[in-house]
């Protein structure tokens, strides 16, 4: 089975910024260069035939490339407790259109249709269940507001597969395809 997902990756000056941003929440497990992306659209696990036809399927979404800043911080919550802390990424409007013509050429293959709305957004750090880090977390988001880069250009849609282990997520990129 492969883990896959389709995303989107910044210019090493972009993460750069991203990298220098992190840091004052002790349980959090920070993403490293090669873990900071921006995801367009989770797969799961499918097997190889399956990941062969979404290949194929992504290979055929065109769209041209995306300028696009770093945008503030922010958080996603499960019950009630910070579960991940994020980069945002505007202009939203061109990063949802992708993301829906993605969407659409995966549902083409069977996949099921995104059910959440999409939140354009590089993910920073995952925190555990039991971190008890809520105040640091609050600080950090305080302390970020305002992180912005200068436009960047986003140029290629990549297949990424993803691997857990014990410290955390690795992502592999399957196959790249140009924008524009």
């Amino acid at each position: 089975m492969h883990r896959l997902f389709v995303g989107l990756r910044p210019p090493p000056e972009i993460r750069a910024v991203l990298l220098a941003a992190v840091g004052g929440v002790r349980a959090a497990r920070w993403q490293d260069d090669e873990q900071l992306h921006l995801t367009l659209r989770f797969i799961g696990e499918v097997d190889r035939p399956i990941a062969e036809d979404v290949a194929a399927a992504l290979g055929s979404v065109h769209a041209p490339p995306i300028t696009a800043a770093i945008a503030g911080v922010g958080r996603f919550e499960k019950r009630g407790r910070t579960d991940a802390m994020w980069a945002g990424v505007a202009p939203g409007d061109a990063l949802a259109a992708l993301h829906a013509k993605v969407d659409r050429a995966l549902v083409r293959l069977g996949l099921e249709p995104e059910r959440r709305a999409y939140l354009p957004h590089i993910t920073l750090a995952r925190l555990p269940r039991a971190s008890g880090s809520e105040h640091e977390v609050e600080r950090f988001l305080a302390d970020r507001a305002g992180l912005a880069s200068p436009s960047f250009t986003l140029t290629h849609l990549t297949l990424f597969e993803s691997r857990l282990g014990q410290e955390g997520a690795r992502y592999t990129a399957v196959a790249r395809w140009p924008l524009g």
